[in-house]
């Protein structure tokens, strides 16, 4: 059931406060925007600690990239774990696996 799926649930909980079909160019800004600090700190190797302080890390750069993936999903109206379930059968053809 849908409902229970992980992805379903965090598209829905991030539609319930950040859901604006007006925003779709921010959302795509920002995305590329948290790709280059990502990029930033993937190229240093900057990992969260034992603490769990995530700040400036690879972790929090990856966390905020899914953020703008799923609001962009969400104005399109797009489920994505249909479309990656989708994609995936291309790409099992696709690379033979």
């Amino acid at each position: 059931m849908k409902e229970n799926s992980s992805l379903f649930q965090l598209q829905q909980y991030i539609k319930q406060f950040d859901h604006n079909i007006e925003n779709k160019e921010k959302y795509f800004m920002k995305l590329i925007e948290e790709v280059g600090e990502l990029s930033e700190v993937l190229r240093k190797d900057v990992r969260m600690n034992q603490r769990g302080h995530i700040k400036g890390t690879i972790e929090e750069e990856l966390s905020d990239v899914l953020y703008y993936v799923i609001t962009l999903a969400n104005v399109y109206d797009i489920d994505l774990e249909e479309s990656f379930k989708l994609k995936d059968e291309l790409n099992k053809v696709k690379w033979n696996r």
